[in-house]
This record gives structure tokens, C-alpha cells and sequence, in this order.
């Protein structure tokens, strides 16, 4: 049954973006000086008053993590007093699609007519003035770094597995051995979908990178573009070194209609889905795929009665290759169509867990200007958190609010065995997936292999970075070490991994 009632359809009446580039990072705006200029922004496209909102939803953020909860000192700052007023509890990438589905629901339910979410992250600003009062440390890994790991370190993190810069390759490299992919195969891959990224950033004013990059760019590694963690490459992952602000307004149609909205400015929101991976990384079933996001991507097909030749445009979560790629697949989105309508997630910007508001105004602008339907896929975490949703253009008619988003069961139920983790074991074992980190000047210096023992166990093994024939046999391409059998052997600290 399709809702009538346009007190409870949501629309997305406006949409705002700021990028902060100060030449001297005290002169620069926090992450609240950013949400707020976002909301003005978003308030003035609108053309409507944010004393007016009645619901206010905000994105955790990490930059300027002192100021501690934003929901009061946001609201003060402007000039509202809205009844729900919250913060996300975490900063996850799919943070801004679920709180646009909440905001959704509450439109759906009869509880609120006028929403904002926004959010911002200044690791750049951040960065700028820690490197004034102390030695001029790495702007934003060591910033993520630092945010993962604050808890006593585990048994990943022990391995190096400690940030999602670390984890992903892991992904991409059992992903590509499961597709039956070389490393010149995958790579090309990543590289063409990433110069489309570019060219999209190129041509969108909220982009913090506005230079088109070829794929010859994006694949060759120099000094400008060194490792990180094999296969990657710094033009590969996430750009979190940017200032970068974003939000949006929703309201009911009627409140929409009240306030005199043209109709051609209104983007109608379509039903979600969401579902997690477990949240530690070695407690999952896989690495060359994810129940989790192949649930979220079919429900949210599903319940909105689509099929990848409805969209005119898709932002797939693209914070390192392995997402969109894996994304991709299950929607069935070409991989010669873009992939993103904001640029992506080097090019755009990685503001951390609000890229997603970025892609949000930048569709709605898309939508407004082109097209009918638009498909979201966020991201989250270490590949953990996945929420989709449809916006479109005209009425999606079998969209139904309040809706529950949560498909867990669902994808509980696809999950194939998680196998028990080891981490004591030596003998023979076969790799599972692996990855090479790499310093700041391009060498390596440390690396990880996942490995399953005979018993179909899991257990972790440190690469010898020194030995050169291992580490070309698993960065050279001319075969592939996704499912080869070799040792993890005792070492005087841990084990190590040997291959036969």
C-alpha cells in the first residue's frame, strides 16, 4: 500500500557544503564552525529558518574531539530549540544515511516536520595546529590511528591490523583472488573506477581534490603517490586530511507545501536497509565478500521494488577500492559508469563518518537538475557497517515510513561459519588473505598474513620484510598467494609466516 498522507512522506528540501582552507590553521574553523556554516548553507537552499527545526541529528566527529557532545552548543549557535536533538554514538561511515532514515521515520511516525543532520571534521585544521605546537606529525592517519587503538592493543593490532587502512587490503586481496582476478587485472579495476571518481570531484564544487586523475595516474607509484598497505596506493584510500562540512534539511511534504517549495526542488526519500559485519575482523565468516552488504544492497532493492536500470546515479561507499568493487557487483552497477556523485572518497574528501552527507547533497543536486532515481550504499567502520537507501527525484511509491531499516537477522542468517581464531598455532597452513604495510618513504616495513590451519581454524602470521623472495611472491603478481599453502613457524617474539 503506497502512502498518501503528505504529512508523513519525507522530502529533502535543501542541502549544504562548505570546504574550509585556511593558510594559517588558527584562522580556520572547527568541526562546529563547520556544521554550522553547512546548515546555513543548507538552511539558505531551502529558503527556510533552522529556529524552525524541529529535530537536529548530528554526526560524531573525531577532529576536535574536546568539545565533547555538539547537540546544545549547535542548536545555540543556530538559533534553534529542536525537540529531538541528538548525536550519533559513534563516527561511522553509514552514520548520515541512517540518521536520514531515522529522520524518515519520524516524519513517517507523526513525531517531527522539519529535520537537519549535518556534520563536519577540521583533521586537517587539527593537524595544522598540533604540527605548530609540536614537530609537524602526519596529518590524518596518525590521527585514525590513534582514535582505533586507544583501548589496550589486540590481537590484530598486535599484527598491525589496527586501522582501517590496514584492514581493508585484506579485502581487496581475497576479493580479487576469489573473482579470479590478477593483481594487473584488479588494480586496472580500482584504477579506472577511481579516475571516473576524479572526474566527478573535478567537476563538483564541494570537492576538496578538483583535478581529474587518468588511470595511468592512479596506478603509478612514486613519491607522489607511495604505498600504503599493498595493494594500495595513497591515491587509492581515503583522503581524511581535509576541512569539510555538510548537511541537509527533511521535512514532511506537507510542511514542504506549507512553506511554498517549488515541487522540481523536492527529493523524495525511498526505504533503507542496514546490517553489520561482527565488529572484531577476525570473528568474521570472509574476507572476499560480505553478507552484511549483500543484504543491505538486496533489501533496499527490494523493498523499494528496484533493480540497478532505475538509477541514473549511485554513490557506492568508495573509501578504499574493495567496497565500491565488492558493492558493484551485488547492485549490478557497471563498473564503467561512475560510481559516486560526490567524488569519491580521495578526490571528494574523507571527512571520516560524514562523506555520506557530502554524497547526500550532492545527489539531490544531481536529482534536481537530471535523472529520476538515485541509490546510496554507506560504509562504516572496518567494513562492518553497511545502510543503503533510495532517493528519488519523483514519488517512490512503494515507500512506506515509519519502516524497520534492521535486516541483522537476515544476514545472520546467510553467514557462513566463522572459524575459531588461534593464536598460539605453528604448522602448516594455507593464506586466507594478507596485505604489506609500508613506511612514509615507500619501503616496506612490516606485514600480516590471515592463514586457515588444517582443522579450519584462523590464526595471524608477521612477514619477514627482509626476505625478498617472500615478498615478491606476494606483491609481484606472477601468481597469486591467496590460497597457497606454507608454515607459521615460532619466533623468539610471535610467529612468522613462511611460504612452502
Amino acid at each position: 500500500m503506497a502512502m498518501t498522507d503528505p504529512e508523513r512522506i519525507p522530502v529533502i528540501i535543501g542541502g549544504g557544503q562548505i570546504n574550509d582552507r585556511p593558510a594559517d590553521p588558527y584562522e580556520g574553523l572547527d568541526s562546529l564552525g563547520l556544521m554550522v556554516e553547512a546548515l546555513k548553507i543548507a538552511a539558505a537552499d531551502a529558503g527556510v529558518s533552522l529556529a524552525d527545526l524541529d529535530s537536529l541529528a548530528i554526526v560524531d566527529q573525531i577532529s576536535f574531539h574536546s568539545l565533547g557532545k555538539l547537540c546544545d552548543p549547535l542548536a545555540a549557535a543556530i538559533g534553534a530549540n529542536p525537540a529531538v536533538n541528538y548525536q550519533s554514538a559513534a563516527p561511522h561511515g553509514d552514520t548520515p544515511v541512517r540518521l536520514l532514515n531515522e529522520a524518515a521515520n519520524r516524519i513517517g511516525a507523526g513525531e517531527i516536520k522539519l529535520a537537519a543532520i549535518v556534520g563536519a571534521e577540521a583533521l586537517r585544521t587539527a593537524a595544522g595546529r598540533a604540527a605548530q605546537a609540536a614537530s609537524g606529525e602526519d596529518k590524518s592517519y596518525n590521527a585514525i590511528r590513534k582514535v582505533a587503538t586507544r583501548r589496550e592493543p589486540n590481537y590484530a593490532q598486535l599484527h598491525g591490523l589496527a586501522a582501517p587502512v590496514d584492514v581493508y587490503p585484506l579485502y581487496e586481496n581475497a576479493t580479487r583472488a576469489a573473482w579470479g582476478q590478477s593483481l594487473a587485472e584488479a588494480q586496472t579495476e580500482s584504477a579506472e573506477i577511481w579516475s571516473r571518481f576524479s572526474e566527478v570531484a573535478a567537476a563538483n564544487e564541494g570537492a576538496w581534490i578538483r583535478k581529474p586523475a587518468t588511470p595511468e595516474d592512479i596506478l603509478r607509484v612514486d613519491e607522489r603517490n607511495r604505498p600504503i598497505a599493498f595493494p594500495y596506493s595513497k591515491l587509492m584510500v581515503a583522503n581524511s586530511s581535509v576541512n569539510q562540512g555538510a548537511g541537509f534539511i527533511v521535512a514532511s511534504l506537507a510542511e514542504a507545501r506549507r512553506r511554498g517549495i517549488a515541487e522540481d526542488r523536492l527529493i523524495y526519500v525511498g526505504m533503507g536497509a542496514a546490517a553489520k559485519e561482527p565488529a572484531s575482523i577476525l570473528h568474521r565468516d570472509r574476507y572476499d565478500g560480505s553478507v552484511s552488504m549483500e543484504t543491505s544492497i538486496a533489501r533496499t532493492l527490494a523493498l523499494n521494488a528496484m533493480t540497478a536500470d532505475d538509477f541514473d546515479c549511485v554513490e557506492l561507499y568508495s573509501c578504499f577500492p574493495c567496497v565500491p568493487k565488492m558493492a558493484r557487483r551485488i547492485l549490478g552497477w557497471s563498473w564503467d559508469r561512475p560510481a559516486t556523485v560526490f567524488g569519491g572518497l580521495t578526490f571528494g574528501g574523507g571527512p571520516i563518518a560524514n562523506y555520506m552527507s557530502h554524497a547526500i547533497v550532492s545527489m539531490v543536486d544531481k536529482l534536481r537538475r537530471e535523472g529520476r532515481y538515485g541509490f546510496l550504499f554507506a560504509n562504516g567502520g572496518f567494513a562492518t557497517d553497511n545502510h543503503c537507501i533510495v532517493l528519488g527525484k519523483a514519488p517512490i511509491a512503494v515507500a512506506i515510513f515509519p519502516q524497520d531499516f534492521d535486516y541483522q537477522a537476515e544476514a545472520e542468517a546467510k553467514r557462513g561459519a566463522v572459524p575459531p581464531l588461534v593464536e598460539d598455532y605453528a604448522g602448516t597452513a594455507v593464506i586466507e588473505s594478507y596485505t604489506i604495510f609500508y613506511g612514509r618513504d615507500g619501503t616496506p616495513k612490516a606485514g600480516v598474513v590471515v592463514a586457515r590451519t588444517p582443522d579450519d581454524k584462523r590464526t595471524l602470521a608477521n612477514v619477514d620484510v627482509s626476505d625478498a623472495a617472500m615478498l615478491a611472491f606476494l606483491t609481484d603478481g606472477e601468481h597469486e598467494p591467496v590460497g597457497t599453502t606454507g608454515q607459521v613457524v615460532a619466533l623468539e617474539e610471535g610467529f612468522g609466516w613462511q611460504s612452502a
